[in-house]
């Protein structure tokens, strides 16, 4: 079942994720009381029992985390959405006497893998921009991740373990009402995970540290900054935040859980190991990032843009128009002496961008046909910083061609 809210500016939007998470999931258990359905396996999460205490080795006897605390309406809308599941099992249907609906749901640590789409993209785009700049918490940090295989399987496995008519089995199925943790069993830090998959696409991880109480304060403060845009949230022009505080106890807090009870009743076991996933998803995101558009990271357009627009204001705007900028121009002055000096100056600087522009566009219709219209658009408004990457990528694909 899908959900909402899980990762991103997602988070902060309270309403979608309980209409998405809540109501969509009693509609869906009403549908298939309606409709004849009788096994629903429900994708939980384990924030339904975690709110940023540390836990080791935790089985399903934890108790659901208090609803009042979560401190993101993700993992509240989940922990009743799951409850409504679990008490579902053995309804009634509507349609087929003395058949029942059962239920049961997995609650899987965070999801990686080739294809996911709720992480790793917003880490690579970070890296990209030049602000994956420090590690929540030490090295010690341990915490469960799930490959997107394993999570299959294990759905396919408490499906099969939901089923009431086999031969042989009466009464209730092994796994109605039940929940289960799924995991790859082997706990890591989240910043090792990582490690391999952003230095795999050529960006370099943190090496500074930042404690969980500042990463905290830092992302409470991302949090009322965004809640302020939340009108415009679901606009693409708005980015994604930094962090937020649930993000940060993904990674700043140990927690981690037994997979023994979903060993024990539906047999699950990891069918990808941990190394065999990591190397998957390395590749993955390799092929994925050689197909898309790159550049340089984010102070490069604020410098490069920034003094374009600063170029351009010195030479058309008059004095009284200036306002606190007025230095700009003073400086300027001082440097090149003449305001027709630094009109020249601005048309060389527009005719290069424009010809790097161009020359980009034909580097890239040989060697990233398919992005050559972004690689146009960004060496345009970048220059040589842009041209740079592109240049690697054509050397790149030059030499894989030989």
């Amino acid at each position: 079942m899908a959900s909402f809210g899980m990762s991103g500016k997602e988070m902060l939007q309270s309403r979608h994720i309980d209409e998405v998470n809540v109501d969509g999931t009693c509609h869906i258990l009403d549908s298939c009381a309606k409709c004849g359905v009788r096994r629903l396996v429900y994708t939980s999460t384990y924030n339904v029992v975690y709110g940023g205490q540390e836990i080791r080795n935790g089985t399903e006897n934890l108790p659901y985390f208090p609803i009042e605390k979560h401190v993101d309406p993700y993992g509240r809308s989940k922990a009743l959405a799951e409850q409504f599941v679990i008490r579902s099992s053995g309804r009634p249907l509507g349609n087929k006497k003395g058949k029942r609906l059962y239920t049961c749901a997995l609650r899987p640590a965070a999801i990686y893998g080739p294809g996911e789409q709720r992480h790793f993209p917003r880490i690579i785009q970070m890296a990209r921009l030049g602000l994956l700049k420090f590690r929540i918490g030490g090295p010690n940090i341990l915490t469960d991740w799930v490959y997107g295989d394993n999570l299959v399987h294990a759905q396919l496995l408490a499906s099969m373990a939901l089923i009431d008519d086999l031969p042989g089995r009466s009464g209730i199925p092994p796994a109605a009402g039940q929940a289960y943790f799924i995991s790859d069993g082997a706990p890591l830090n989240s910043f090792e995970l990582i490690k391999p998959i952003v230095e795999g696409v050529g960006y370099t991880m943190p090496q500074r540290e930042l404690s969980v109480k500042s990463a905290m304060t830092l992302a409470w403060g991302m949090y009322a900054f965004y809640g302020l845009l939340y009108p415009w949230l679901q606009k693409s022009w708005i980015p994604e935040p930094f962090i937020l505080p649930a993000e940060v106890f993904k990674v700043g807090v140990t927690h981690y859980c037994s997979t023994w009870k979903a060993r024990q009743e539906i047999g699950y076991t990891a069918i990808v190991d941990k190394k065999d996933a990591l190397d998957r998803t390395v590749t993955y995101w390799k092929e994925r990032h050689s197909q898309e558009l790159d550049g340089p990271p984010l102070l490069s357009w604020i410098f490069l843009l920034g003094g374009m627009f600063l170029l351009f204001l010195c030479v058309y705007v008059p004095a009284p128009f200036m306002g606190p900028l007025e230095f700009i121009r003073w400086i300027g002055l001082f440097i090149f002496r003449s305001q027709e000096t630094l009109r020249i100056i601005l048309y060389l600087a527009c005719l290069a961008h424009l010809l790097e522009g161009i020359y980009a566009w034909i580097v890239a219709m040989k060697a990233d046909r398919k992005n050559a219209r972004g690689w146009f658009w960004q060496t345009l408004a970048l220059g040589y910083p842009s041209l740079q990457y592109l240049l690697k990528r054509a050397e790149k694909k030059k030499l894989h061609q030989k």
